[in-house]
């Protein structure tokens, strides 16, 4: 049974309001609604902030390290410089210094064990081709 309305009340309702002591749908919807887009914008957050690893990943060991630790200087005091710097390091490929520095460096022991320099391999000569060899079934007929 429908409870009459009060005299100072309109006629008609707008759905959304509701009697006394029943549910409200539509502020349940939007409760639901917004927990659900705090989540969304959060996991966005994540993957966004997560973007300058993702992308350092494929390079070096040390260049992603600096990366992540940029990253994680960003997420911790909120100064978006980190981030951006994190970003522009892993955009830029960093030359391999290392290799080269290293065969030197082996170079450089190999001098010093023997005392002097080390020499230089005589070039080998180019091998003849192999003979042909007849089958064994042809040799002796």
């Amino acid at each position: 049974m429908a409870e009459p309305l009060h005299p100072a009340a309109i006629h008609h309702l707008p759905p959304f309001v509701v009697a006394p002591g029943e549910t409200d749908w539509l502020l349940v919807a939007m409760a639901v609604f917004v927990f659900l887009a705090m989540i969304g914008v959060g996991v966005f957050y994540f993957k966004l902030h997560a973007l300058p690893e993702q992308m350092a990943h494929r390079g070096q060991k040390m260049q992603f390290q600096i990366v992540a630790v940029l990253g994680l200087l960003a997420l911790f005091t909120h100064n978006h410089a980190f981030w951006i710097a994190g970003l522009l390091l892993a955009l830029v490929p960093l030359p391999d210094f290392t290799t080269p520095l290293l065969s030197i460096a082996r170079s450089l022991e190999r001098i010093a064990a023997n005392g002097e320099p080390a020499p230089r391999p005589a070039p080998t000569p180019a091998a003849p081709p192999p003979a042909a060899e007849q089958p064994a079934e042809q040799r002796t007929a």
